[in-house]
């Protein structure tokens, strides 16, 4: 084809954010412009570059953001500027996503386009809900419609109605009165079990169950709004048995993380094991010096401490002795941890920590150092350039000299979209904080009236500090670490309806 730039039409899944293959999360990491739609999970964005554009094109029923056409020509326009292009499409591009109509569309256009299947609501939603798509002696077979009402239903009722397989609907709740009108004019017997899932996969998953007969009144009580899946048939009865996702511990919470991307991975994947979702905002982002250890490096062998007081300062520490070719062993002296995460860290390089605090707070760092430290003692101290001071000023009170040597910065971090992380914040129950800056940075991106009215968590009393300051009440974790905060977290979801 053409000299245009190339083109990926990409379906992500259904809403679980993790639903997403890794070919998808590939080839996102290519894409300078990347369009989505309201159907796609906002957290999937933090798989996109730095500098990749971003555009909104979501529909919702009755109030389409963008046409298909426009779209279509939005995609085209990029490609022609020799852009590399990611469509990302909520379930697969190919299931009622229209990729076809894009596809058709870049073919003409003479455009290089490939198409990244994505796994369909259709089977994941149901899956999440305990209703298999198919089971030996109930179901055989499955068929997938539009349930929408523009248009007509291209369907043959009196064919479907007989039909013993499972009856998967999407996007037809504005078209459930019809559809089971026409399954009982066709002979479905008005007892055969319905099923119908909003927001499937996601933590405000909810699951009405019911017959052709009452399923239309249970749904409108039950204030159902769109996406929603339906199923008809016989498997939607094994839904209590097989109901793995609503029965773990954090199902229903959804949970802002406000750290760093790289140190909101392991906390992310634990909340998410848990059944609760995430909504990721960065608040900081980590800025490395690691040149500023040059001037340190060829007296390694004369300090006595080696002091780390995160995580950040152990991996920049270390990567940068190795860009050197410095060999560990000239390190003589014993390393201080803050915390059980550094700690594991550091092992990680082959060095077994000396002491570590107690509490990950410098406070109780400098009490674990005062009973073996003496005068005259050297301590090199890696560290944020926005440090407190306390640690290094109250060694040097007790006589040690000591080098405090700043690897890296702790900066504002930024918003890809400001719309779409407000709409995802609409959704969130819990807020945990880990730190002063992560406080202040994200009243700062998103404004206090959007964190006030939410639960939140401060990972310890410094933090608290800030939020008290701020005028926010929180909970405060009694172990400053990852497995506190999970902890804290199941604390607050038991102690209160959110």
């Amino acid at each position: 084809m053409g000299q245009s730039g190339q083109v990926y039409l990409i379906g992500v899944g259904p809403g679980d954010e993790e639903l997403i293959t890794l070919k998808a999360i590939r080839l996102l990491k290519k894409c300078d412009v990347v369009l989505y739609d309201r159907l796609s999970n906002d957290a999937l964005l933090k798989y996109l570059r730095e500098d990749a554009e971003i555009y909104y094109c979501g529909k919702k029923p009755g109030n389409h953001y963008r046409t298909q056409e426009e779209i279509n020509d939005t995609i085209v326009e990029f490609a022609k500027q020799g852009k590399t292009v990611g469509r990302i499409k909520g379930g697969d591009p190919y299931i009622f996503g229209r990729g076809g109509e894009e596809g058709l569309r870049l073919f003409d256009e003479k455009i290089d386009f490939e198409v990244v299947p994505g796994i369909t609501s259709a089977i994941a939603v149901l899956n999440y809900s305990g209703i298999p798509t198919t089971q030996r002696d109930v179901a055989q077979s499955f068929h997938v419609y539009i349930g929408k009402t523009s248009g007509q239903h291209n369907i043959d009722w009196k064919i479907v109605s007989q039909n013993e397989g499972t009856q998967i609907f999407l996007m037809g709740l504005g078209s459930l009165g019809d559809i089971v009108s026409n399954f009982i004019e066709n002979g479905k017997s008005k007892g055969t079990p319905v099923a119908v899932v909003m927001k499937g996969t996601t933590s405000k998953q909810k699951k009405v169950i019911g017959t052709l007969e009452d399923i239309v009144e249970k749904v409108k009580i039950a204030g159902l709004v769109s996406p929603c899946i339906i199923a008809v048939g016989d498997v939607v009865s094994l839904n209590e048995k097989l109901n793995w996702y609503e029965n773990k511990p954090l199902f229903g919470l959804n949970i802002c993380t406000t750290r760093s991307k790289a140190q909101s991975a392991e906390l992310n994947e634990k909340i998410i094991d848990l059944g609760g979702e995430v909504t990721e905002i960065n608040t900081i982002k980590i800025v490395p010096s690691p040149e500023n250890l040059d001037s340190y490096t060829d007296r390694l062998g004369e300090y006595d401490y080696l002091v780390f007081t995160s995580v950040n300062g152990v991996e920049i520490f270390f990567d940068r002795l190795s860009a050197l070719e410095i060999d560990v062993r000239e390190i003589k002296a014993k390393v201080i941890v803050i915390g059980k995460k550094t700690y594991e860290v550091v092992k990680t390089r082959g060095i077994i920590p000396f002491s570590m605090s107690k509490k990950f707070v410098a406070e109780s760092l400098f009490e674990r150092m005062e009973e073996f430290i003496v005068e005259g003692d050297k301590v090199l101290v890696p560290q944020s350039k926005i440090s407190r001071p306390f640690l290094t000023e109250s060694l040097k009170a007790k006589g040690c000299i000591v080098d405090a040597v700043e690897l890296y910065d702790t900066i504002e971090g930024d918003i890809k979209n400001k719309d779409s992380v407000l709409n995802s914040m609409s959704e969130v129950d819990i807020v945990l904080f880990t730190s002063p800056s992560t406080v202040k940075n994200l009243i700062k991106m998103i404004g206090l009236e959007n964190i006030k009215d939410k639960e939140i968590i401060a990972i310890g009393d410094i933090t608290e500090a800030e939020l008290v300051k701020q005028n926010l009440d929180c909970h405060v974790c009694e172990e400053a670490s990852t497995d506190g905060l999970i902890e804290k977290i199941l604390e607050v979801k038991e102690r209160f309806d959110v």
